[in-house]
């Protein structure tokens, strides 16, 4: 028996669906950024995984939220949620390591209710380029 295309039509490539969802965001450059963070109008999330932390550094003031814990952190209705995620209209900026799976991020959290909700344009290494404000990684020894 055949494996049945009736849903055919719906798949897309990650490309496209990349380009579907950010075509609905009001993406931000990292120097927009870090303003709106520096004025109170911003949460900038990281949800780049430890390794890439422990390699690059961290953004001075972010939250650190793993992909696989922001939905339940950033919740304002759930019972995981951080302190941070205290309304659906807060202005949530998350950002990945070069701001790809960032785009995906924000779409779920979309679908919460965080209509503020972007991604930082070329993630973290953008940010990084742009020589904003990073705390070195932590050494051991």
């Amino acid at each position: 028996m055949a494996v049945s295309d009736a849903h055919a039509e719906e798949r897309v490539g990650i490309d496209e669906l990349l380009e579907r969802v950010r075509s609905g965001l009001d993406r931000i450059t990292p120097r927009a950024a870090h303003e709106a963070y520096e004025a109170g109008d911003a949460l900038l999330v990281d949800t780049r995984y430890a390794a890439l932390r422990d390699r690059d550094g961290l953004i001075p003031g972010a939250l650190v939220v793993e992909r696989n814990e922001l939905e339940w952190r950033l919740d304002p209705r759930g019972s995981h949620r951080a302190p941070e995620a205290s309304s659906h209209d807060l202005r949530v900026v998350v950002l990945c390591n070069e701001g790809y799976a960032s785009s995906l991020a924000v779409e779920s959290l979309r679908r919460l209710g965080l209509h503020r909700a972007t991604d930082l344009i070329g993630g973290f290494q953008a940010w990084k380029a742009e020589g904003l404000p990073v705390l070195p990684p932590v050494t051991s020894g």
